[in-house]
């Protein structure tokens, strides 16, 4: 599995959407994309990646696009 397609099953587990949805998903554009929500995605990101993601970039990680470009500063080539 690569990284983009494990990156998208995060997403997809999580929330459990169907991948349409996906480009464009933004923090509360959705019900299960709430606080709590997104903390157990940050939570599956990190263990995923064997990273530790800052509070800044927890707070940067808006949506499905802007969580790519954070997981690019700690190496996640996606």
């Amino acid at each position: 599995m690569t990284n983009l397609e494990k990156y998208d099953k995060l997403f997809l587990d999580a929330f459990r959407i169907p991948r349409e949805e996906l480009p464009g998903l933004k923090y509360r554009g959705i019900p299960a994309w709430d606080s709590v929500g997104h903390m157990d995605l940050m939570s599956a990101m990190e263990e995923a990646y064997g990273i530790s993601i800052s509070t800044p970039d927890l707070l940067s990680f808006s949506s499905y696009e802007a969580g790519k470009a954070v997981l690019e500063k700690y190496g996640v080539e996606l």
